[in-house]
């Protein structure tokens, strides 16, 4: 396909863009003098000029990163600057939030290790192919913190507290090495005046978050006032009992414990017996209550029996609004989801797009876990020859205790990142290829399923749902927005061009891999 031509080499006016997922990489020079010179070459050999560049040392998991978040700007203001030159794909964006912001502008995307050109001519096939590909980089992310909390439980089932210690106690490094929490010398004697307080039933949360106030109670880091939503949440916390909750799960803790389980059950019971009045459930399982919100009042519609055996759904607190049966709002739900279906042809295009998103993480796994065993490596490197200057005498025991500590500290940190890679890289393909074939078997599922399983099926893959003259209007939850708009490509419309209109068209990226800048 031919690209519009260009009147002079002045007017190929770009922004480059670097990006390393980690500090270590920063420091270690691993990745953005790499990026930079491969881009400035690519730009002199094209005659493109790089008027400003950009770079980020941060995690991709969030949109916010600073150096993007920069360059975007910069296109905003610099209308003129439509170029932007990157490494490849995975260094532009891993999520959908940053895809869109940057489509806005709709800037011509180099991605140059790729050979790949993004811009608004390209063919819908591969369009689709792209998208499938920040799809799987952004489940690639959401992997690898899954693996986090994975590692988190395993250590809750060893009666370790997994992250940040609560109020009252503290972060340490127990006599095994392994990290661990005990009170705090200042705040736990404290906590445990307001259990004892409490469990008098002389007094309210509010009265007790005063008296620990004129007791210096102040939280560590900000010494900002503790508010009483907290003291409450704190009377509420059997961690310091020596148990505590994980995942809805209760763990016998490996800690000291700052009151007994009697006094924590007792303050309960006070807690209970003032709100226990107000606590009631309802008797019936509605599959749709609180996920429709009414066009007409924008309230939220709530299932309503009726002799028995039917259920309508009404907008709370509305009157006027005629009901609508349950039945109907299933027919249109599931109607919904059937648009989700795609063709033998699309299948085939997102096994590719697979393929190839597939071979550039084992890339990526392969760089990283090489540079975090060669990390692991350098530590030990450091605490064996720290080991023998302390037997030579040319340090002190207490300042070789410090570092290897320190040091022992950030080799657990990277042995359980390469663990989570690991385990990220094996479900990388399954689980990219199960979001797929729950697009493609959702209605099917959703006809055969329970009001509960309905209502959990809806949560993942719809928000937004509208009902309206008869009608319900629903909105996918990413990444089924995007299939069900290719979904809804009329007859011939996959080879489209430029000709090409619509919401589709704007939410992906256009490219064309086999084009580049002197087509």
């Amino acid at each position: 396909m031919a690209r519009s031509k260009r009147t002079t080499i002045s007017d190929m006016k770009a922004v480059s863009y670097a990006r390393v997922s980690s500090k270590e990489q920063e420091k270690e020079g691993f990745s953005i003098p790499a990026q930079t010179r491969l881009l400035k070459e690519y730009a002199r050999q094209n005659g493109i000029n790089i008027v400003q560049e950009f770079v980020d040392v941060e995690t991709a998991k969030k949109s916010g990163r600073t150096g993007f978040n920069e360059m975007v700007a910069f296109l905003a203001k610099n209308t003129n600057v439509k170029i932007v030159l990157v490494e490849k794909t995975d260094r532009l964006y891993r999520n959908f939030y940053d895809m869109v912001k940057l489509d806005g502008h709709q800037p011509e995307i180099h991605f140059v290790k790729e050979n790949v050109v993004l811009d608004e001519k390209s063919k819908s096939n591969v369009k689709f192919m792209h998208g499938i590909k920040v799809l799987m980089a952004k489940n690639y992310v959401d992997n690898l913190s899954e693996e986090t909390r994975k590692g988190m439980t395993e250590k809750a089932e060893q009666g370790i507290w997994p992250t940040v210690a609560p109020l009252g106690y503290k972060n340490v490094v127990g006599a095994d090495g392994k990290k661990t929490i005990e009170p705090d010398p200042e705040l736990a004697p404290l906590i445990a005046k307001a259990f004892e307080w409490y469990v008098t039933g002389n007094y309210s949360v509010r009265q007790i978050t005063k008296m620990l106030r004129d007791n210096g109670f102040v939280f560590r880091k900000s010494h900002a006032s503790v508010p009483t939503s907290t003291v409450n949440n704190t009377l509420r916390n059997r961690i310091y009992t020596g148990e505590f909750e994980w995942n809805g799960k209760v763990h016998k803790g490996r800690y000291e414990p700052i009151i007994s389980m009697e006094l924590w059950q007792a303050v309960q019971d006070v807690l209970d017996g003032r709100l226990g009045s107000r606590r009631q459930k309802s008797k019936h399982n509605f599959a749709f209550s609180g996920l429709i919100e009414c066009g007409y009042t924008g309230g939220h519609l709530v299932g309503d029996p009726k002799k028995g055996k039917y259920v309508y759904y009404r907008a709370v607190g509305a009157k006027g609004i005629p009901y609508v049966r349950e039945e109907e709002l299933e027919k249109q739900f599931g109607e919904a989801l059937n648009r989700l279906r795609f063709d033998e042809e699309v299948l085939g295009w997102i096994s590719q797009a697979l393929k190839e998103s597939n071979a550039d993480t084992h890339k990526f796994h392969e760089e990283t876990l090489s540079r975090l065993q060669a990390e692991y490596k350098k530590l030990e490197g450091r605490i064996n020859a720290m080991y023998v200057d302390k037997l030579d005498g040319k340090i002190a025991d207490t300042f070789f205790m410090e570092k290897s500590t320190e040091w022992r500290e950030e080799q657990n940190r990277i042995k359980d990142r390469i663990d989570q890679l690991q385990e990220a890289s094996e479900n990388y393909i399954a689980e990219g290829v199960g979001l797929l074939e729950l697009a493609q078997n959702a209605y099917s599922l959703f006809v055969k399923q329970s009001p509960t399983e309905k209502r959990r099926l809806l949560n993942f893959m719809v928000s937004n749902s509208v009902w309206m003259d008869g009608e319900l209007t629903v909105t996918y939850k990413q990444p089924f927005d995007m299939l069900a708009e290719y979904a809804s490509k009329p007859e011939g419309a996959v080879n489209g061009n430029s000709a090409e209109n619509g919401r589709f068209e704007k939410w992906l990226l256009g490219t064309d891999s086999n084009r580049r800048p002197g087509d």
